[in-house]
């Protein structure tokens, strides 16, 4: 059963640092995957150029669709202009996974994208806000197993080359110690961690995998 998942971020890189790994599973998983970029990310290091272009690589890297919002870097507004932009890309993509920015964080920006997300999703089964580098309170209980898509979570950050140069923030030694930290939370390897804005959790199995139980003789047993 495969899903359509939308990510939401506030400026170029936000959604690789946020849920990188957690949208590799996505595509190894044969789901759908998009990117909404809200902003150009005008005021942080690099050209405006130079930082769409390491997006669409990173996008590119992770086999991900990449939709830019085009508003203006620290201007975002939770507003209906706002909520109406993230709820045209979700008609589009007909998401019904959503990641999102967590919304205790001291970033305006990311305040802003995580409460117009969670009006424009108002309708969707699954929301799930992943932490940033300026993120107050996080205290995730959903975590998503990344051990084997490590690697590709610090490829597409090490397109954002103007970001990696510049700030800590995107260091993939601090990255990948993240990933373990919330792996041992969740005692696997590594994990990205959420925190569930809403999720619904579908037990129903495909249509073939209950008919294949149904033959099989344990459940014949069962039933007898």
């Amino acid at each position: 059963m495969t899903r359509s998942v939308l990510a939401v971020g506030a400026h170029p890189d936000d959604i690789e640092l946020g849920c990188g790994g957690a949208l590799a599973a996505h595509r190894a998983a044969g789901d759908a995957v998009t990117m909404l970029v809200v902003t150009g990310g005008q005021n942080g290091p690099g050209t405006t150029t130079g930082r769409r272009a390491e997006a669409e690589a990173a996008a590119r890297s992770l086999d991900c669709g990449l939709v830019w919002g085009n508003l203006v870097d620290c201007a975002v507004n939770a507003d209906a202009a706002t909520v109406a932009l993230i709820e045209r890309v979700l008609e589009q993509t007909r998401a019904d996974v959503v990641y999102v920015h967590a919304p205790d964080d001291s970033h305006q920006d990311h305040r802003a994208v995580a409460a117009a997300t969670v009006s424009a999703a108002r309708h969707t089964r699954r929301v799930l806000h992943y932490r940033s580098p300026s993120t107050t309170r996080f205290e995730p209980s959903v975590y998503i197993d990344i051990a084997t898509h490590l690697d590709r979570k610090l490829d597409a950050l090490s397109c954002h080359r103007s970001q990696v140069e510049s700030s800590a923030m995107v260091d993939p030694e601090v990255v990948a110690a993240s990933a373990r930290h919330f792996g041992a939370q969740a005692r696997i390897r590594y994990a990205e961690a959420f925190v569930p804005g809403r999720f619904v959790w579908d037990l129903a199995p495909p249509p073939q995998l209950t008919h294949e139980m149904m033959a099989a003789p344990e459940y014949a047993r069962a039933a007898a």
